[in-house]
């Protein structure tokens, strides 16, 4: 007998920050639950949703999502029935239904660019707010573009970048500005280290991303033209050149990455970071070879990614929908330092935890939306940052799920 999908119920009144959780059918709803990290991800909400918490999985291929929801019942027999909603990235009308019965939609189904509009498109017209774990910037700008205003209207909150990238960095930051003076000028510096390997889905979104550099350039400027600076403030994001920090030992390269450009967005928003903000992000490594080789390695596969059939062959090594496996994941971690300087003072803080990529995205992507469903947070609207629409909350809320957040004690004199 083949599983049936319940449809998505019809779309209710709008969500938001001032909407209650009656307005809905679900309180959260995951697209993309058979795909590998969103596989992990519905574990991680079997295991953590609240008692009272109405959620439920969607996708377009039946047999699948039953597969993901018998292995949600060998956690916790209470899922075994478990809502499965029809829903398709390439139906439109799938979409809107999907968006209009629930007040949190989670969606991992990437690359984004490729699969990801309509459901920002559907969520910003229903009024329901919206997590990803994207770290395409082409697409965060194109969707900030075209439905950011929308969003605005209706009480949406579109939260992109809700997994490694870019939460440690994003609220990283966020933790250590709270650890300076305020109304200072601050100067922050950010260090990322990881001995952990990726996913077919991660180095379809990077290939996807090398390949548009054009088109990458050109969302960003449009959304600079469009979105403006900060009045009476000034916000930097740079790097630099590849160097060794004298503070921490390490050779810094300078990652072309998302992150930096979510915290400066954190940074334009929030008076906190003080009158006059920068921010530098770094690879870091000990030898000096193991530098040169990643800048070398990120060149060729840039070169590469411009060349169509090169590009499908990669791709086709390494497939999407896979990904490393338990053990794997249980020997990776990662940590961000940075190095802080304002009105006098230094600080040094560390984020840090296990698999950045798998384990630990899964826990930030499934916080983020049980804090924007659950949570008191500050009246945002439209297409914000994690440290903007969650802040504090969802700091705390990864603190008590185990991931570190700390200030680093001076070394002794």
């Amino acid at each position: 007998m083949t599983p049936h999908l319940e449809p998505a119920a019809t779309p209710g009144a709008q969500a938001g920050p001032d909407t209650g959780s009656g307005d809905r059918a679900y309180d959260l709803v995951l697209l993309g639950a058979t795909g590998f990290t969103g596989r992990l991800t519905a574990e991680y909400l079997a295991e953590h949703v609240p008692a009272d918490c109405r959620w439920a999985l969607a996708g377009r291929n039946t047999a699948k999502l039953e597969e993901v929801r018998a292995g949600l019942a060998r956690i916790d027999e209470r899922w075994t029935h478990l809502p499965l909603l029809a829903a398709d990235v390439e139906d439109a009308a799938s979409l809107r239904r999907l968006a209009g019965s629930s007040r949190v939609v989670i969606t991992t189904v990437g690359p984004y660019l490729t699969y990801g509009e309509g459901v920002v498109a559907a969520c910003a017209e229903a009024g329901t707010d919206y997590v990803d774990l994207t770290g395409e910037a082409e697409f965060v700008d194109r969707m900030y573009l075209a439905h950011h205003e929308r969003a605005v209207q209706t009480g949406a909150r579109l939260v992109h970048a809700c997994g490694f990238d870019s939460v440690p960095h994003d609220l990283g930051v966020l933790f250590t500005v709270q650890q300076l003076p305020e109304g200072v000028p601050l100067r922050i510096r950010g260090m990322v280290r990881s001995n952990a390997t990726f996913s077919g889905g991660t180095f379809a979104s990077a290939m996807t991303a090398f390949s548009r550099v054009r088109q990458m350039y050109a969302a960003a400027a449009e959304r600079r033209r469009r979105e403006g600076r900060p009045v009476d403030r000034r916000v930097r994001v740079s790097a630099g050149r590849p160097h060794h920090d004298g503070d921490t030992g390490f050779w810094l390269v300078p990652l072309p990455t998302i992150d930096p450009l979510v915290v400066g967005r954190s940074a334009a928003a929030l008076d906190r970071y003080g009158p006059d903000f920068s921010y530098g992000h770094y690879a870091a490594v000990r030898r000096l070879p193991v530098a040169l080789g990643g800048i070398a390695g990120a060149g060729m596969l840039a070169v590469t990614a411009q060349l169509a059939p090169l590009r499908q062959q990669l791709l086709k090594r390494v497939p999407a929908g896979q990904g490393p496996d338990a053990e794997r994941r249980a020997k990776s971690w990662f940590t961000v330092h940075f190095i802080a300087e304002g009105g006098g003072q230094r600080v040094h803080t560390e984020v840090a935890g296990g698999d950045p990529g798998y384990t630990e995205t899964a826990k930030m992507l499934a916080e983020s939306a049980l804090c924007l469903a659950f949570d008191e947070n500050p009246a945002t609207r439209g297409q914000v940052t994690t440290a903007v629409a969650m802040g504090q909350n969802l700091l705390e809320r990864l603190q008590r799920a185990g991931m570190v957040f700390r200030v680093v004690p001076d070394r002794p004199s």
